[in-house]
């Protein structure tokens, strides 16, 4: 029998509600045995205000976005089902640590605008709810992760996907104070090609990877989906569905271009194999893996 995200949620909101509570009397305790003591009857109230207690209490938005983050570090191996804390950041890998949930093999997981890839990162957080809360609870789950988020989407996979495409890279940042360790390639506003990479497994050899394994495949998706399209312009004979495929196939082309503008960049830091120490930080690394032999910048990363 699965289990409910919604039902683990309502006992740790049950739970943070009391533990707040429970701070607020204490504090408002020991603000009457201060007045007390000191007789300040008439200056002092031993009342405070909500802002003035230091636990917090559950934000769904914020424990659900929380979740995603967890899922993603699972999805890479940060962090495994099957042990507590850290279990992977930088190292010799144990892949013994690891058999509820088998971290992506390639360290590279695409985010699309829309279901092209059985291994984006919709897939993998598919395969990661099931695990974690069971099969049969997957739809349910989905939906409550979708209610949590402020993003667009008829469905609850495309709501998580416009957070994944839009957002999700910018709380990382906010959380990990501008020193990600989750890295968005990123081919610009079009949305043509994004992935996350895992800092602390990223090799020599993750650049040239990327771009042959999955830049190249979405290429090679957007190129039949136009060719798709412009057949149900030549062939169909309702309007409306022409407007629809019309519209799609400018936006794929326009998709399509930037894929071949972002490949010419990023083809040349793929062939230069740069190597990290990851002692020098983040900060120093973004910018070392975007620079080419030359010492030309290639912005291929997201901006922090």
């Amino acid at each position: 029998m699965g289990r409910l995200i919604s039902d683990k949620y309502k006992k740790w909101e049950c739970e943070c509600a009391n533990r707040f509570a429970q701070l607020k009397t204490n504090k408002e305790k020991l603000n009457r045995i201060f007045i007390e003591i000191y007789d300040l009857q008439n200056e002092l109230t031993p009342e405070i205000g909500d802002k003035d207690v230091t636990v917090r209490l559950a934000d769904k938005t914020r424990e659900v976005k929380s979740l995603l983050s967890y899922a993603v570090g699972c999805m890479f191996g940060r962090y495994s089902l099957d042990c507590d804390g850290l279990a992977y950041a930088g190292g010799k890998w144990d892949a013994s640590k690891y058999s509820s949930f088998i971290p992506d093999a390639d360290n590279v997981i695409p985010i699309t605008d829309e279901e092209y890839l059985e291994d984006d990162i919709i897939s993998r957080l598919c395969q990661w709810l099931k695990v974690v809360y069971g099969e049969d609870t997957l739809e349910q789950n989905l939906d409550f992760i979708a209610s949590a988020l402020n993003n667009k989407g008829d469905t609850s996979r495309e709501v998580i996907r416009n957070y994944f495409l839009k957002d999700f890279f910018k709380d990382h940042c906010k959380i990990y104070q501008k020193r990600p360790i989750y890295w968005l390639f990123d081919s610009g506003k079009q949305n043509g090609f994004k992935a996350l990479i895992y800092l602390y497994r990223y090799n020599a050899d993750t650049i040239g990877n990327l771009r042959i394994d999955y830049l190249h495949r979405m290429q090679r998706v957007y190129e039949s989906e136009t060719n798709r399209m412009q057949d149900t312009i030549d062939h169909s004979g309702n309007a409306r569905e022409v407007a629809q495929a019309t519209k799609r196939k400018e936006k794929l082309q326009k998709q399509l271009k930037e894929c071949r503008e972002y490949d010419e960049k990023i083809s040349h830091l793929a062939l230069a194999r740069i190597e990290l120490d990851l002692d020098d930080g983040v900060k120093v690394n973004y910018e070392k893996v975007q620079t080419a032999r030359d010492g030309k910048k290639y912005q291929v990363l997201a901006k922090i």
